[in-house]
């Protein structure tokens, strides 16, 4: 037990404000872009709804390593685009805060996007149809009908997405590296840690992130039992 306190007085919390620094932004994209790509595809015919569809949600199913792999492609100071970024903005992505941003974002945005897609194909298409009916714009059906219907779907997709983008692990090594302070997270630590045989602080770093999980997950769970307001019990 002295140990432990030991280690608790001594540890870097860096990698903890990190890391819910770039869930945080991460997030917010998250949100934004995915509420924008899945209003986008519900309006596509079937056939373009299935290729966008499946491009959106393919960072899902690769491995991390591999989105990081395409996403050092793009923003190496070496390619076209991230050279370009650095001479015209001065914007590095590679080895960089905004690299673990980006890495967190594209590899959480499918739950985000997936999420709020089913949340839009359940909200009565009637409610929108009476919107037209009284005159609302179509920006105002979406914000004041369409998005307090889907509000629970919506809520759950992005806490996940926070969650998904909090422990990202491979396209962060990848495009932002292992930096101490600057863009080493929890995930990074532990890695690293382990790697170095120091179990007690991998583990002090595991029992903190189970403490996150095992939150979001209730969070999650909260607000499904108030959408389903008459559950079915055995």
């Amino acid at each position: 037990m002295a140990e432990v306190l030991d280690v608790l007085r001594d540890l870097d919390w860096s990698p903890l404000w990190i890391s819910l620094k770039t869930g945080a932004v991460a997030t917010v994209l998250c949100f934004f872009l995915g509420l924008w790509a899945a209003r986008g595809v519900l309006k596509l015919r079937p056939r373009a709804r299935a290729v966008v569809d499946g491009i959106l949600t393919l960072p899902m199913v690769l491995p991390p390593t591999v989105a990081g792999f395409f996403l050092l492609l793009v923003f190496s100071l070496r390619r076209p685009f991230g050279g370009w970024l650095f001479e015209n903005f001065g914007l590095k992505v590679v080895q960089s805060w905004a690299g673990c941003v980006i890495a967190a974002s594209v590899i959480a945005f499918p739950l985000m996007y997936r999420n709020a897609r089913a949340a839009f194909e359940q909200v009565d298409v009637n409610l929108i149809y009476a919107g037209r009916t009284l005159g609302m714009s179509e920006g105002a059906i979406f914000w004041k009908v369409v998005i307090p219907n889907a509000g629970p779907g919506i809520a759950a997709g992005t806490i996940l997405t926070f969650a998904r983008a909090l422990g990202e692990y491979g396209a962060t090594a990848m495009l932002a590296g292992n930096i101490a302070g600057k863009t080493g997270t929890i995930s990074q630590k532990i890695a690293m840690v382990i790697q170095n045989g120091d179990y007690l602080t991998a583990g002090i770093w595991v029992v903190i992130v189970l403490v996150i999980a095992f939150a979001i997950v209730a969070a999650v769970n909260l607000i499904s039992a108030k959408k389903e307001k008459n559950p079915k019990r055995w």
